[in-house]
């Protein structure tokens, strides 16, 4: 008995002198030194917004998690949905704000003044989201032969998350909000597997197919109808420079009417994608592409054999490349 309180009395200052290294550690003045969770947004009430968000935007098919029973007034309901939405949302952008050099220094209700101006333009805003968002599952529902409903899409597509959550970024990237936005994208990123950062450009009738590994850069632009499936990237060409890269058009434009399949990378601020183009799997393009092309990888050789024999070369069709669809 006496071993084991004399172990514990001396794992007890192990852990105080281990505590104590590390509230030094604090002292250092870098970005990761921060200990007041008060200076800086809070991940998971943004988060908790976005949950709000989808109940606004899809009203009968998100719901509040702790209201299990029916609503009888939706006027009401909804009402309510978007006060909680305000006051939240503001909060988190007057945090955010502090960070910006426009904003450093200056008084409390200054940038309490500008949060709320801010937060009221962006709920003005949701008509416009409910209207993209209407058309980007009409695209998946158009596109995908696997698909059955609109409400099977809105409940079930992770691409349909995704882009939604991207709509309602998007949004606050384009009212300069720092930091928030990409908190709810990285969301989304780590729900779906799909990457898209709020400050890209990208039209109405908008289709992600599988959604896994889709990547899409800052500064991409694309137009109206367009798809794409899981593995495509829009990227940067190189990243070298880094920060001097910063507000450069580093991600390709992508014109009406293309289709990208599974695993092709499209890389740089200079290419641009021709409308109704085709895009095949696995291409790796960083060159422009005229209108109406079809970009395709040269056919690998399928080679079949069983035990002793001479493994026979099978031809494959001549659009098996660039035309893949699950």
């Amino acid at each position: 008995m006496e071993n084991t309180a004399s172990i514990g009395l001396c794992m007890k200052d192990e852990a105080e002198s281990a505590v104590k290294e590390i509230l030094k550690d604090y002292k250092g003045g870098r970005a990761i030194d921060k200990i007041s969770s008060a200076e800086a947004p809070d991940r998971d009430a943004v988060i908790r917004v976005l949950h709000e968000l989808f109940q606004v935007i899809y009203p009968g098919y998100y719901r509040d998690p702790n209201n299990k029973g029916r609503v009888y007034n939706v006027d009401a309901q909804i009402s309510t949905v978007v006060d909680d939405i305000i006051i939240n949302l503001q909060e988190q952008i007057e945090i955010a704000l502090r960070y910006t050099n426009e904003f450093t220094g200056k008084e409390r209700r200054e940038v309490r003044a500008e949060s709320q101006r801010i937060t009221i333009q962006f709920i003005r805003t949701i008509p416009r989201i409910r209207e993209y968002l209407d058309t980007d599952c009409q695209a998946i529902l158009d596109g995908d032969p696997a698909a059955y409903s609109k409400s099977e899409i809105i409940l079930s597509y992770p691409g349909m998350y995704a882009i939604t959550v991207y709509r309602c970024a998007h949004e606050l990237y384009r009212l300069h909000v720092p930091m928030i936005p990409r908190i709810m994208s990285e969301h989304a990123h780590s729900k779906t597997g799909v990457d898209i950062h709020p400050g890209a450009t990208i039209g109405k009738y908008f289709m992600i197919d599988h959604a896994t590994g889709v990547v899409v850069g800052e500064t991409t632009i694309m137009g109206e109808h367009v798809k794409i499936y899981q593995g495509v990237t829009i990227g940067a060409l190189s990243t070298r420079l880094g920060q001097k890269l910063h507000g450069k058009k580093r991600h390709p434009t992508i014109e009406d009417n293309v289709t990208i399949y599974s695993g092709a990378s499209i890389l740089g601020g200079q290419t641009i994608i021709g409308h109704d183009a085709t895009i095949g799997g696995n291409c790796f393009i960083t060159a422009s592409v005229p209108p109406y092309t079809k970009v395709n990888v040269k056919n690998q050789e399928m080679v079949l054999g069983k035990g002793e024999e001479k493994p026979q070369k099978v031809e494959q069709k001549e659009d098996a490349a660039w035309f893949y669809v699950i």
